[in-house]
């Protein structure tokens, strides 16, 4: 078990592995955010202006990572900042909310219109219409979204590379291994597999418990409607 405890004890593979999480956490977080506003903004626009926006949005999807990371580079420069963990948190967010939009704008569309104007029409204000109706019908989107955006985030390489100033998340640190890989590295990915392993099991012991319970609560419904 030594290798495990050496990803503690190992300076450099310890702070990869912290600033990985920072960026992969916010750019998560504000990617998801801004994907889900803007899903439900344009799901509100004409079909000329939607069709516009979805097409733009594929462009930083179908575009090569190392244009995308020469591109924030340049876009840097211009503005005389200095690569750094910020500019490398923005350029995940810019990287992560395009795909996190084409996860939760299809469930947007899908949305009944009705539900949302009788919320409405019973008083509810426009921020308590989003809370209370609209962002309870997305939340299974909304994590789906976010759960790519983070697997996107960890895994980047190129365009961190070109935009974190030196500091090295996980994918910098393995490329930059001279000697291959060391079995704290394999460690680490045994540890991530356990925990994705562990939230899979638990997903579908979750999904079949309330398959239960609706099955039971047809039954109940079909027992009392007869």
């Amino acid at each position: 078990l030594k290798w495990y405890l050496n990803i503690f004890e190992n300076r450099d593979l310890r702070s990869a592995l912290i600033n990985t999480i920072i960026v992969s956490i916010s750019a998560t977080i504000f990617s998801t955010i801004i994907a889900t506003f803007a899903a439900i903004a344009v799901s509100r626009q004409k079909k000329t202006f939607r069709e516009l926006i979805l097409q733009g949005n594929n462009i930083p999807i179908l575009s090569p990572d190392i244009v995308t990371a020469v591109a924030f580079l340049l876009f840097f420069i211009a503005l005389a900042i200095e690569p750094n963990l910020g500019t490398m948190i923005m350029a995940h967010i810019a990287i992560c909310t395009p795909y996190a939009f084409v996860t939760i704008y299809p469930k947007v569309r899908g949305l009944d219109p009705s539900i949302i104007e009788a919320a409405q029409d019973l008083g509810a204000t426009p921020f308590k219409t989003l809370w209370k109706v609209i962002i309870p019908q997305l939340y299974g989107t909304i994590l789906a979204g976010a759960a790519i955006s983070f697997t996107i985030s960890f895994d980047d390489y190129i365009i961190s590379s070109l935009t974190s100033g030196g500091i090295q998340n996980i994918s910098i640190y393995l490329y930059s291994l001279t000697r291959g890989i060391s079995p704290s590295i394999n460690a680490l990915s045994t540890i991530i597999m356990l925990v994705i392993g562990i939230k899979i099991i638990y997903d579908l012991i979750k999904n079949k418990n309330n398959e239960g319970e609706e099955e039971e609560w047809k039954k109940s419904m079909h027992y009392y409607l007869h």
